[in-house]
């Protein structure tokens, strides 16, 4: 899996995932995340937050508000589909799938995901969220 830095050998033992709280797609994700069991412990923080400021000083906070950021706990930084990607390895249920989405067979298909839902975002760029619900169109609450 691609990173941007990353310790060798140094083993994930939590990773930071940061989210535009802003954003219903990534407000809908957030929740999802925290419903499936975690193989990997998952803090899930709004992106340009104070608290994400405070956790990664050296982060450029304006480009998490743009693409996922995942920060694992010894540094590494994975942005775009390494972040879609590392996400789904730190779920119980859905590590098989990373893996594969990690092969050059799968990579077409994580870059494909994490692209529509760029597009998706900047289709409801600010929709916000009404009467202080975010929802994806479609999906119960």
């Amino acid at each position: 899996m691609a990173t941007d830095r990353v310790a060798p050998s140094t083993p994930v033992k939590r990773l930071t995932v940061l989210y535009d709280a802003q954003c219903p797609l990534c407000v809908h994700l957030r929740h999802w995340l925290l419903r499936q069991p975690q193989l990997v412990p998952l803090d899930l923080v709004p992106a340009a937050s104070e608290e994400a400021r405070r956790r990664f000083p050296g982060l450029d906070h304006r480009s998490t508000l743009n693409e996922i950021t995942v920060v694992g706990d010894a540094g590494q930084v994975y942005r775009s589909t390494a972040a879609f990607i590392v996400c789904l390895w730190a779920l119980a249920e859905h590590r098989p799938k990373a893996h594969w989405l990690a092969t050059p067979a799968g990579l077409p298909f994580a870059r494909a995901t994490v692209l529509a839902a760029a597009k998706w975002r900047a289709s409801t760029a600010g929709s916000g969220c009404e009467g202080g619900r975010c929802g994806v169109p479609g999906t119960p609450g």
